[in-house]
């Protein structure tokens, strides 16, 4: 599988994804949305480094081997953070897509 094949793979939903990052030993599950969004509603375990931030990812994720499902709204800020996090030289970015297809529990008001 190519690099824009991990970012734009359709053949999983966020939900499989996120199941899948369950899965595997130290991932992080990476909502790149804004502060205020994400306090509005996050999926539970999530890390919020907004797409503005995610130059100064390192300071919360340091270790470039660190399995990333990385989401949004609906998938298009997700896309951008992920081939920006595997410029970074992040091994494993993985565009999960938006939590607008999420159909499990949110958590509101943490940041």
């Amino acid at each position: 599988m190519g690099f824009l094949d991990k970012l734009f793979r359709k053949d999983k939903d966020i939900n499989a994804w996120v199941q899948e990052a369950a899965g595997v030993a130290g991932s992080v599950l990476l909502d790149v949305r804004t502060r205020e969004e994400y306090r509005q509603g996050h999926i539970p375990g999530s890390v919020n480094v907004p797409l503005g931030e995610l130059a100064a990812v390192d300071e919360t994720i340091s270790a470039k081997d660190t399995p990333l499902y990385v989401y949004c709204l609906s998938g298009g800020r997700s896309a951008r953070a992920a081939a920006q996090l595997s410029g970074m030289g992040y091994a494993s970015a993985v565009n999960m897509g938006g939590i607008a297809g999420w159909k499990g529990n949110v958590v509101k008001g943490e940041t």
